[in-house]
Protein backbone atom coordinates (compact mmCIF):
# COMPACT_ATOMS: atom_id res chain seq x y z
CA UNK A 1 0.00 0.00 0.00
CA UNK A 2 1.51 3.63 -1.31
CA UNK A 3 1.57 6.61 1.01
CA UNK A 4 -1.36 7.67 -1.81
CA UNK A 5 -3.74 4.49 -0.71
CA UNK A 6 -3.42 4.71 2.51
CA UNK A 7 -5.05 8.26 2.44
CA UNK A 8 -5.13 11.82 0.93
CA UNK A 9 -2.14 13.82 0.28
CA UNK A 10 -0.68 14.36 3.21
CA UNK A 11 0.87 18.04 3.39
CA UNK A 12 0.88 21.14 6.05
CA UNK A 13 -2.95 21.53 5.95
CA UNK A 14 -4.03 17.83 6.40
CA UNK A 15 -6.20 17.49 8.96
CA UNK A 16 -5.96 14.72 11.89
CA UNK A 17 -8.93 12.54 13.16
CA UNK A 18 -9.18 8.76 14.55
CA UNK A 19 -10.27 6.01 16.82
CA UNK A 20 -9.80 5.13 20.12
CA UNK A 21 -9.72 1.84 21.46
CA UNK A 22 -8.06 -1.30 23.76
CA UNK A 23 -7.22 -2.74 21.51
CA UNK A 24 -7.60 -0.83 18.05
CA UNK A 25 -5.07 -3.03 15.90
CA UNK A 26 -7.77 -4.93 14.42
CA UNK A 27 -10.02 -2.20 13.46
CA UNK A 28 -11.47 -1.63 9.90
CA UNK A 29 -12.44 2.34 11.21
CA UNK A 30 -9.04 3.73 9.02
CA UNK A 31 -9.38 1.96 5.84
CA UNK A 32 -12.94 3.01 5.85
CA UNK A 33 -12.34 6.58 7.18
CA UNK A 34 -9.17 7.47 4.95
CA UNK A 35 -11.53 6.08 1.57
CA UNK A 36 -13.88 7.99 2.71
CA UNK A 37 -11.93 11.13 2.97
CA UNK A 38 -10.66 10.37 -0.54
CA UNK A 39 -13.94 9.77 -2.12
CA UNK A 40 -14.69 13.67 -1.27
CA UNK A 41 -11.60 14.90 -2.02
CA UNK A 42 -11.52 16.07 1.71
CA UNK A 43 -7.48 16.63 3.12
CA UNK A 44 -7.61 14.13 6.27
CA UNK A 45 -6.34 11.37 7.36
CA UNK A 46 -7.68 9.43 9.88
CA UNK A 47 -5.73 6.87 11.97
CA UNK A 48 -6.04 4.42 15.13
CA UNK A 49 -4.66 5.23 18.73
CA UNK A 50 -4.17 2.52 21.22
CA UNK A 51 -5.08 4.61 24.27
CA UNK A 52 -5.22 3.01 27.78
CA UNK A 53 -7.89 4.07 30.53
CA UNK A 54 -5.51 5.36 32.58
CA UNK A 55 -4.15 7.56 29.40
CA UNK A 56 -7.62 8.92 28.88
CA UNK A 57 -7.34 12.43 30.08
CA UNK A 58 -4.08 12.79 28.51
CA UNK A 59 -5.19 11.71 25.35
CA UNK A 60 -8.27 14.59 24.96
CA UNK A 61 -5.89 17.16 26.53
CA UNK A 62 -3.64 15.70 23.42
CA UNK A 63 -6.78 16.08 21.27
CA UNK A 64 -6.80 19.75 22.09
CA UNK A 65 -3.05 20.72 21.96
CA UNK A 66 -2.59 19.12 18.52
CA UNK A 67 -6.22 20.20 17.31
CA UNK A 68 -7.29 16.83 15.91
CA UNK A 69 -10.51 17.18 14.92
CA UNK A 70 -12.88 14.04 15.21
CA UNK A 71 -12.38 11.20 17.15
CA UNK A 72 -13.66 7.69 17.22
CA UNK A 73 -14.17 6.03 20.89
CA UNK A 74 -14.73 2.26 20.83
CA UNK A 75 -14.53 -0.28 23.53
CA UNK A 76 -13.79 -0.15 26.25
CA UNK A 77 -13.59 3.79 26.23
CA UNK A 78 -17.26 4.77 25.62
CA UNK A 79 -18.51 5.52 29.23
CA UNK A 80 -14.88 7.13 30.48
CA UNK A 81 -14.26 9.31 27.55
CA UNK A 82 -17.56 11.62 28.81
CA UNK A 83 -15.77 12.72 31.83
CA UNK A 84 -12.99 14.45 30.25
CA UNK A 85 -15.27 16.12 27.74
CA UNK A 86 -16.94 19.75 27.25
CA UNK A 87 -20.23 19.42 26.11
CA UNK A 88 -22.43 15.91 25.18
CA UNK A 89 -25.22 15.94 22.78
CA UNK A 90 -28.28 14.68 24.18
CA UNK A 91 -28.61 11.57 22.56
CA UNK A 92 -25.24 10.28 24.06
CA UNK A 93 -26.50 11.46 27.30
CA UNK A 94 -29.54 9.69 27.55
CA UNK A 95 -27.51 6.61 26.11
CA UNK A 96 -24.96 6.78 28.58
CA UNK A 97 -22.26 6.31 25.97
CA UNK A 98 -19.64 8.47 23.70
CA UNK A 99 -18.71 7.07 20.44
CA UNK A 100 -17.68 10.16 18.38
CA UNK A 101 -16.18 13.50 19.40
CA UNK A 102 -15.99 16.53 17.29
CA UNK A 103 -13.31 18.71 18.47
CA UNK A 104 -14.59 22.58 17.50
CA UNK A 105 -11.86 24.71 18.03
CA UNK A 106 -10.71 23.38 21.55
CA UNK A 107 -14.35 22.31 22.76
CA UNK A 108 -15.10 18.37 22.66
CA UNK A 109 -18.44 17.70 21.87
CA UNK A 110 -19.42 13.95 22.25
CA UNK A 111 -22.04 11.90 20.02
CA UNK A 112 -23.32 8.33 20.02
CA UNK A 113 -23.67 7.46 16.38
CA UNK A 114 -24.46 3.75 17.33
CA UNK A 115 -27.67 3.45 18.12
CA UNK A 116 -29.13 6.30 14.98
CA UNK A 117 -26.57 4.36 12.05
CA UNK A 118 -28.30 1.20 13.12
CA UNK A 119 -31.63 2.15 12.53
CA UNK A 120 -30.59 4.39 9.17
CA UNK A 121 -29.04 1.09 8.12
CA UNK A 122 -32.31 -1.19 9.28
CA UNK A 123 -34.34 0.93 7.61
CA UNK A 124 -32.29 0.90 4.65
CA UNK A 125 -31.55 -2.52 3.97
CA UNK A 126 -34.92 -4.16 5.82
CA UNK A 127 -37.90 -2.58 7.33
CA UNK A 128 -38.59 0.69 5.79
CA UNK A 129 -41.10 1.44 8.26
CA UNK A 130 -40.55 0.85 12.09
CA UNK A 131 -43.91 2.32 13.35
CA UNK A 132 -46.18 -0.04 14.70
CA UNK A 133 -43.55 -2.79 14.47
CA UNK A 134 -43.17 -5.54 18.00
CA UNK A 135 -39.26 -5.38 18.40
CA UNK A 136 -37.66 -7.98 20.15
CA UNK A 137 -33.53 -6.45 21.65
CA UNK A 138 -31.74 -9.75 22.91
CA UNK A 139 -29.10 -7.96 25.27
CA UNK A 140 -28.96 -5.13 27.32
CA UNK A 141 -25.24 -4.15 26.96
CA UNK A 142 -23.90 -0.77 25.49
CA UNK A 143 -25.13 -1.45 22.09
CA UNK A 144 -28.88 -2.01 23.42
CA UNK A 145 -28.96 1.09 25.16
CA UNK A 146 -28.15 2.93 21.65
CA UNK A 147 -30.40 0.96 20.01
CA UNK A 148 -33.56 1.21 21.88
CA UNK A 149 -32.60 5.07 22.48
CA UNK A 150 -33.15 5.24 18.52
CA UNK A 151 -36.06 2.82 17.92
CA UNK A 152 -37.84 4.21 20.63
CA UNK A 153 -38.07 7.65 18.18
CA UNK A 154 -39.81 5.50 15.29
CA UNK A 155 -43.30 4.90 17.19
CA UNK A 156 -42.88 1.21 17.33
CA UNK A 157 -45.19 -0.71 18.78
CA UNK A 158 -43.55 -2.38 21.44
CA UNK A 159 -40.00 -2.48 22.39
CA UNK A 160 -39.05 -6.12 24.60
CA UNK A 161 -35.63 -6.10 26.12
CA UNK A 162 -34.66 -9.88 27.20
CA UNK A 163 -31.28 -10.29 28.87
CA UNK A 164 -29.17 -12.73 31.11
CA UNK A 165 -29.89 -10.19 34.19
CA UNK A 166 -33.41 -9.22 34.53
CA UNK A 167 -32.54 -6.63 36.62
CA UNK A 168 -30.06 -5.20 33.56
CA UNK A 169 -33.01 -5.45 30.98
CA UNK A 170 -35.25 -3.87 33.45
CA UNK A 171 -33.13 -0.75 34.20
CA UNK A 172 -32.34 -0.17 30.48
CA UNK A 173 -36.35 -0.31 29.62
CA UNK A 174 -36.87 1.84 32.33
CA UNK A 175 -34.45 4.75 30.93
CA UNK A 176 -36.60 4.90 28.07
CA UNK A 177 -40.11 4.26 29.24
CA UNK A 178 -41.32 7.49 28.48
CA UNK A 179 -40.37 7.69 24.49
CA UNK A 180 -42.07 4.58 23.73
CA UNK A 181 -44.02 1.39 24.74
CA UNK A 182 -40.77 -0.65 26.50
CA UNK A 183 -41.04 -3.88 28.70
CA UNK A 184 -38.10 -6.38 30.36
CA UNK A 185 -38.38 -10.07 30.54
CA UNK A 186 -36.15 -13.00 31.55
CA UNK A 187 -34.77 -15.13 29.00
CA UNK A 188 -37.35 -17.99 29.87
CA UNK A 189 -40.22 -15.50 28.16
CA UNK A 190 -37.56 -14.88 25.28
CA UNK A 191 -39.86 -17.53 23.27
CA UNK A 192 -43.48 -16.19 23.53
CA UNK A 193 -42.23 -12.54 22.47
CA UNK A 194 -40.35 -13.66 19.59
CA UNK A 195 -42.90 -15.76 18.31
CA UNK A 196 -45.15 -12.19 18.17
CA UNK A 197 -42.13 -10.15 16.67
CA UNK A 198 -41.91 -8.10 13.38
CA UNK A 199 -38.12 -7.86 14.32
CA UNK A 200 -35.62 -10.18 16.39
CA UNK A 201 -32.18 -8.00 17.11
CA UNK A 202 -29.49 -9.86 18.39
CA UNK A 203 -27.19 -7.15 20.44
CA UNK A 204 -25.16 -9.45 21.80
CA UNK A 205 -21.71 -11.01 20.97
CA UNK A 206 -23.00 -14.97 20.78
CA UNK A 207 -22.14 -15.83 17.36
CA UNK A 208 -18.98 -13.77 16.60
CA UNK A 209 -15.81 -14.82 15.16
CA UNK A 210 -14.43 -17.30 15.99
CA UNK A 211 -17.61 -18.79 17.90
CA UNK A 212 -19.56 -18.51 14.96
CA UNK A 213 -21.65 -21.96 15.64
CA UNK A 214 -22.98 -20.18 18.54
CA UNK A 215 -26.43 -18.27 18.60
CA UNK A 216 -28.35 -16.59 20.97
CA UNK A 217 -31.87 -17.96 20.11
CA UNK A 218 -33.18 -20.60 18.16
CA UNK A 219 -34.62 -19.71 15.13
CA UNK A 220 -37.44 -21.75 14.82
CA UNK A 221 -39.10 -19.39 17.66
CA UNK A 222 -39.12 -16.63 14.68
CA UNK A 223 -42.21 -15.82 12.44
CA UNK A 224 -41.73 -16.83 8.96
CA UNK A 225 -41.26 -12.83 7.08
CA UNK A 226 -40.38 -11.53 10.17
CA UNK A 227 -36.54 -9.63 10.05
CA UNK A 228 -33.82 -11.37 12.02
CA UNK A 229 -30.97 -8.65 13.06
CA UNK A 230 -27.74 -9.01 14.23
CA UNK A 231 -24.91 -6.39 14.87
CA UNK A 232 -22.19 -8.90 14.01
CA UNK A 233 -20.47 -7.90 11.39
CA UNK A 234 -17.95 -10.93 12.17
CA UNK A 235 -18.85 -13.35 9.98
CA UNK A 236 -21.05 -11.00 7.89
CA UNK A 237 -24.20 -14.12 8.22
CA UNK A 238 -23.75 -15.80 11.42
CA UNK A 239 -25.19 -18.74 12.35
CA UNK A 240 -28.31 -16.48 13.54
CA UNK A 241 -29.25 -15.02 10.22
CA UNK A 242 -28.42 -17.87 8.44
CA UNK A 243 -31.29 -20.48 10.06
CA UNK A 244 -33.52 -17.20 10.27
CA UNK A 245 -33.41 -17.14 6.42
CA UNK A 246 -34.05 -20.90 6.08
CA UNK A 247 -37.06 -20.05 8.35
CA UNK A 248 -38.30 -17.72 5.46
CA UNK A 249 -37.27 -15.08 7.72
CA UNK A 250 -35.78 -11.37 6.06
CA UNK A 251 -32.29 -11.09 7.48
CA UNK A 252 -30.07 -7.73 8.31
CA UNK A 253 -26.51 -8.26 9.07
CA UNK A 254 -23.91 -5.61 11.27
CA UNK A 255 -22.23 -4.49 8.50
CA UNK A 256 -24.79 -1.46 7.67
CA UNK A 257 -24.47 -0.15 10.91
CA UNK A 258 -20.77 -0.14 11.05
CA UNK A 259 -20.60 1.37 7.69
CA UNK A 260 -23.53 4.20 9.22
CA UNK A 261 -22.40 4.80 12.56
CA UNK A 262 -19.11 5.98 10.89
CA UNK A 263 -21.10 8.02 8.40
CA UNK A 264 -22.94 9.78 10.84
CA UNK A 265 -19.49 10.52 12.74
CA UNK A 266 -18.29 11.19 9.30
CA UNK A 267 -20.93 13.89 9.10
CA UNK A 268 -20.52 15.63 11.73
CA UNK A 269 -16.92 16.63 11.59
CA UNK A 270 -17.17 17.58 8.21
CA UNK A 271 -20.69 18.77 7.18
CA UNK A 272 -20.98 16.88 4.42
CA UNK A 273 -22.87 13.93 3.22
CA UNK A 274 -20.79 10.72 3.37
CA UNK A 275 -19.67 8.22 0.67
CA UNK A 276 -21.67 5.61 2.00
CA UNK A 277 -21.37 2.62 -1.02
CA UNK A 278 -17.28 3.57 -1.31
CA UNK A 279 -17.04 2.89 2.72
CA UNK A 280 -19.18 -0.17 2.61
CA UNK A 281 -17.46 -1.26 -0.56
CA UNK A 282 -13.85 -1.18 1.11
CA UNK A 283 -14.81 -2.52 4.52
CA UNK A 284 -16.36 -5.25 2.75
CA UNK A 285 -13.03 -5.96 0.85
CA UNK A 286 -11.02 -5.87 3.96
CA UNK A 287 -13.41 -8.59 5.80
CA UNK A 288 -13.22 -11.15 2.43
CA UNK A 289 -9.73 -10.61 1.92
Amino acid sequence: MTIVEAGNRIDSNTILYGVIGNPIRHSKSPIMMNRAFRETGINGVYTAFHITSDRIKDFAAGVRAMGIRGINVTIPHKLDIMAVLDDIDAGAQAIGAVNTIVNDDGKLIGYNTDGIGYVRSLKEEAEPVLAGKRIVVIGAGGAARGIVYALSAEQPARITIANRSLDRAKELANTFKDKAEIEAVANESLQDACQQADIVINTTSIGMYPNMDAVPIDAQWLKPGAVASDLIYNPLKTKFLQQAEQRGCRIHGGLGMFINQGAFAFEYWTGRPAPVAAMRETVLAALQS
